[in-house]
């Protein structure tokens, strides 16, 4: 038990720390939204553009790669498996986009729009902070883990014996 305690929790840390990389990819491969001052307010410099939803997007197809490629690495190195490995994938997931999603926001372009706009002046364009409008992509990194570790615990993880049964005597026929 303290042997599949103490692997859980390598799990969980190395799960949850390799939401740095993936929040500094989704920081390197969100599409920019752009923005415009006036002299009343700051609006998209693209009215029609889709960069708000590429961002959500490209966070949710990292997350995905990163939920498939923590699961595999997980049952890899633990093929036995056990409860509490599983559900600090889980948790590490879910942490994991978390710390992911902080990192994008404070390590990309400056929140206060309004003093970004100031320093920048009128009519120039310059980017939006990096933000996750559909929270719900929080999830797409433990549901794919969760997914992918089944399916191969279900194809490759070693198998119970199955028990020997009595042979039934002629009064229990039936």
């Amino acid at each position: 038990m303290r042997s599949e305690l103490r692997r859980a929790a390598i799990v969980l840390v190395a799960v949850t720390l390799a939401g740095i990389v993936l929040g500094l990819l989704w920081l390197w491969l969100a599409p920019k939204v752009p923005l415009i001052s006036t002299e009343k307010a700051v609006f998209f410099a693209d009215t029609e553009g889709e960069e708000a939803a590429g961002a959500d997007g490209t966070f949710v197809l990292l997350a995905l790669g990163f939920g498939v490629l923590s699961a595999a690495v997980t049952f890899w190195f633990n093929r036995r498996g056990g409860i509490a490995i599983v559900a600090a994938l889980a948790l590490g997931g879910i942490l994991a986009s978390a710390v992911a999603w902080g990192t994008g926001h404070l390590l990309g372009p400056e929140s206060d729009v309004v003093a970004q706009a100031r320093a920048v002046g009128q009519g120039v364009v310059f980017d939006a902070p990096l933000r996750l409008r559909a929270k719900g992509a929080l999830l797409a990194w433990p549901i794919a883990a969760m997914v992918v570790h089944l399916a191969l615990t279900a194809l490759f993880a070693p198998r119970d014996p199955e028990p020997e049964w009595p042979p039934l005597g002629p009064d229990h026929q039936g």
